[in-house]
């Protein structure tokens, strides 16, 4: 997805902490407040303790905005979630490596609709395990909070991971982008930018700002190079 890694990181507000009881309103207030990209937790509570977003609840606010929908799926099986997410609208799909599908497959799965292809890992998984589909993928994500529930505090181990990713990426063809989710701050934000970062996924930080243009022009300002 992303050949410049010179580019202005993209800001992704998780709907995860948006209020459901007025997603619809939350899906707008983030876009005009500037947001790069849109992204769906969706969760099957298996591979992960808890349920998140449904495919038909991403559909409901398809048409409520035109940026791009980053659909995050944690579930066991995620080839059983492709063609509904594929309906729902969603633009980028990434799945975990945790899971019990074939990645191949679900790679395949996914390309096959000229959708977005993405891999995430946990803490505890290590980059190696992702390496062999670095060059089939148009995003790798290494989760910076266990995954499955919203408003926990980043992990700063995730540094290294998000370094040790660009320096394995920085001379493929087709060079992914590097997401980084989970307790995203206005301060961490600039190091994870420093070390590669290319999306930045952030819930609790800007919905429930009461100005989150703002928290979303800080979240995306690149530090300045040191001389």
């Amino acid at each position: 997805m992303n050949n410049n890694r010179a580019d202005t990181p993209k800001i992704a507000p998780s709907l995860l902490a948006a209020d459901f009881s007025c997603f619809g309103d939350e899906v707008q207030r983030v876009t005009d407040a500037g947001a790069d990209l849109l992204h769906f937790d969706v969760m099957d509570g298996a591979l992960v303790p808890n349920f998140g977003i449904s495919p038909p609840l991403i559909a409901s606010v398809r048409d409520k905005t035109e940026l791009v929908f980053d659909v995050h799926i944690m579930v066991t099986h995620p080839l059983s979630y492709i063609e509904a997410l594929i309906d729902a609208g969603s633009d980028i799909i990434t799945f975990h490596i945790e899971s019990h599908d074939d990645p191949n497959l679900v790679i395949e799965a996914i390309k096959k609709h000229n959708v977005s292809a993405g891999i995430a890992y946990s803490p505890n998984t290590k980059t190696e395990a992702i390496i062999p589909f670095l060059s089939s993928i148009d995003l790798i994500l290494p989760m910076s909070v266990e995954p499955g529930f919203g408003g926990q505090s980043f992990l700063t181990n995730t540094y290294n991971k998000i370094k040790e990713l660009y320096n394995l990426i920085n001379d493929l063809e087709n060079t992914p982008d590097i997401s980084v989710d989970g307790g995203v701050t206005t301060e961490i934000s600039p190091i994870a930018i420093q070390n590669g970062a290319t999306i930045l996924v952030a819930g609790t930080a800007i919905f429930k700002s009461n100005s989150p243009e703002k928290i979303i022009e800080q979240l995306r300002t690149v530090p300045l190079s040191e001389t």
